[in-house]
């Protein structure tokens, strides 16, 4: 039996929220943690588990702030950790700055959802 993978998830729009954490639960098995709406709330929690997690996913536009934000935040963060991106503008332009931000990956909210759900299928293996 795997270990359910730590995750968090930054998105604001309750109803993609919660159909990630559905779709993650039932192909990943995910340990949730926690999810912020907004910048600040997620930078808090970030600086008080920095260790606590191995999955963050962040939306990049949100209710204050943006992703890339939370991106440079987490950027000295341990190997196993992965983050990635999940926007409705994964231009890629957008996915060359989130790359470059630290990034693991930028997924299309509306085009991507299987190769999220494989990404994190993955990591949950590794």
């Amino acid at each position: 039996m795997s270990v359910p993978l730590p995750a968090f998830i930054i998105e604001d729009n309750h109803l993609v929220r919660q159909g990630l954490i559905e779709a993650l639960d039932e192909v990943v098995g995910v340990e949730w943690l926690g999810s912020a709406t907004g910048t600040l709330e997620a930078i808090a929690w970030l600086r008080g588990h920095r260790s606590a997690w191995r999955l963050l996913i962040v939306d990049l536009f949100l209710v204050n702030g943006s992703g890339l934000q939370i991106l440079a935040e987490c950027g000295d963060r341990a190997a196993e950790q992965r983050v990635v991106v999940v926007t409705n503008y994964a231009t890629p332009e957008v996915r060359r700055r989130a790359a470059a931000l630290g990034a693991n990956a930028v997924f299309d909210k509306s085009t991507e959802i299987e190769e999220l759900l494989d990404f994190c299928a993955h990591l949950a293996t590794a």
